[in-house]
């Protein structure tokens, strides 16, 4: 109900003329101009005009323009000396050439250059508009296409599965973002969702129809990140296009989610901040700013305190982005949504497997609920996967789950715990658990000796068998 309501107000955003497209037209000729200006702003398109070649440069470098439509000949050049320095500034906008001169040759030689059609005068504007429509479409497509690239992977779909209280206040609050158009900053631990959470913002929001492009920062340094970002500049030699976009070009119009951006250098900090203020980004190495209208999503494993701030992550960047906090909850702390993501997490992979149903025990709920779960719905999938297929039975019980705790598990969590004495408490008992209550077992197992481990069960003040778990 939540994403339905979600997608039709989204839908009725668009209709209204959010995020319309513009169009360039350069022509000198004002009867030609202003038929196709009127045209195409009774269609809703916004519409910037130019009468010669030097205007449309200026409109081009200042302006993101979706399409331009040329006339050939202008007072200071014509069309074909026009596009190749319009294609040299950005070459992903499509150009429409507009003539009176109708041959095949200076077709040709247009499409050579980088126009997508060409039209004859006077032009049919029923015609234009279709070129126009199917110029917009084929470069939203190749955006889709390109977006696609960076997404991978199957989870869950809906990032509100449960019944606890703080995935209700969740979803209130991520319904309130999905329909503002400022940045959003989602905090949350490994494997709670915030890829999941970004792509559900993109899909029930303004900008649902257009590209979801995504990167993690964490996995990139220095050079290469700011190429995946803003793209490569044009080969100083060849004058070759880059082989690729940046992000921000292929999300143009879309939504960009940047997980772990606390691990943005700081020298690209800034130029991200220009993105979100002005749409403005410039390629190393380029002298001409491009412009870009982009959503910014975020995501950090831990939140920016002030004391991050100014030591890897710029407190002007943090404190200058009008920044909508969305906090997801860790799976240890909504515990009662353990049964129904695991009845859904169950049903896909059954689906994907080709086997029959499977169900919990009731031991296995109990089993699911009473672990720590430090991966979260990511360890969750995991340990429902493993056991999904080796089991012969429709009904999974406590033993068949194997999620034992191994001391990394503790490493990982290691948040839950006030201090390391405690953490190594913790660890001791599940050790003396698995050994009976052994010591001598137990201290092999643990990598000390026998005496050291009375030492510390002394320390505790507890036997062997009697360790209290600290929870």
């Amino acid at each position: 109900m939540l994403a339905a309501s979600s997608a039709s107000r989204a839908t009725s955003a668009f209709a209204r003329g959010v995020n319309r497209d513009r169009v360039l037209i350069v022509a000198e000729e004002k009867e030609t101009c202003g038929q196709v200006r009127d045209y195409l702003k009774d269609k809703g398109f916004k519409v910037a005009t130019a009468g010669t070649c030097v205007r449309a440069e200026e409109i081009w470098r200042a302006t993101r323009i979706d399409i331009a439509i040329l006339d050939y000949t202008l007072p200071d050049g014509d069309a074909l000396e026009l596009i190749p320095r319009l294609k040299a500034i950005d070459d992903s906008i499509p150009i429409i050439v507009l003539t009176g001169y109708g041959s095949i040759d200076l077709a040709v030689e247009a499409l050579r250059l980088g126009a997508e059609h060409f039209l004859p005068k006077p032009a049919e504007l029923a015609i234009l508009y279709v070129m126009i429509q199917r110029s917009l479409e084929n470069q939203r497509n190749h955006r889709l296409r390109l977006a696609e690239t960076t997404t991978n992977g199957r989870g869950i779909q809906d990032p509100f599965l449960g019944k606890s209280d703080a995935i209700r206040r969740l979803a209130d609050l991520a319904q309130r973002a999905a329909f503002s158009d400022s940045p959003v900053l989602i905090q949350g631990e490994a494997g709670t969702g915030k890829r999941l959470m970004a792509r559900w913002l993109h899909q029930n929001g303004l900008r649902a129809s257009e590209a979801f492009a995504e990167l993690n920062c964490g996995r990139l340094r220095g050079e290469l990140l700011e190429a995946e970002l803003f793209g490569e500049p044009h080969d100083s030699l060849g004058g070759t296009p880059p082989s690729k976009p940046g992000l921000l070009e292929v999300a143009h119009k879309g939504t960009v989610f940047l997980d772990e951006i606390e691990n943005v250098d700081f020298r690209i900090q800034p130029k991200l901040m220009t993105v979100v203020d002005e749409k403005l980004f410039r390629r190393e190495g380029e002298f001409c700013d491009r412009r870009v209208d982009i959503r910014l999503i975020a995501a950090t494993q831990q939140a920016l305190a002030p004391s991050l701030l100014g030591r890897q992550f710029r407190d002007d960047l943090y404190y200058r982005i009008p920044w909508i906090p969305l906090s997801i909850p860790p799976l240890r702390e909504r515990v009662e949504d353990i049964p129904i993501l695991s009845a859904h997490i169950l049903a896909e992979l059954t689906a994907d497997l080709g086997t029959g149903d499977l169900e919990l025990g009731e031991d296995a709920v109990r089993a699911l609920q009473g672990y720590s779960w430090p991966g979260n719905i990511r360890e969750l999938r995991n340990v429902l996967e493993r056991v999904a297929l080796v089991t012969g039975s429709p009904v999974l019980s406590d033993e068949e789950l194997h999620f034992d705790v191994q001391v990394e598990q503790y490493l990982t969590g290691f948040g839950q715990f006030r201090t390391l004495e405690e953490m190594e408490r913790n660890y001791i008992q599940q050790v003396l658990h698995k050994e009976r209550g052994r010591v001598q077992s137990a201290a092999r197992k643990l990598g000390i000796p026998r005496s050291s481990l009375y030492q510390k069960l002394k320390q505790y003040k507890a036997g062997p068998c009697g360790l209290p778990r600290v929870s």
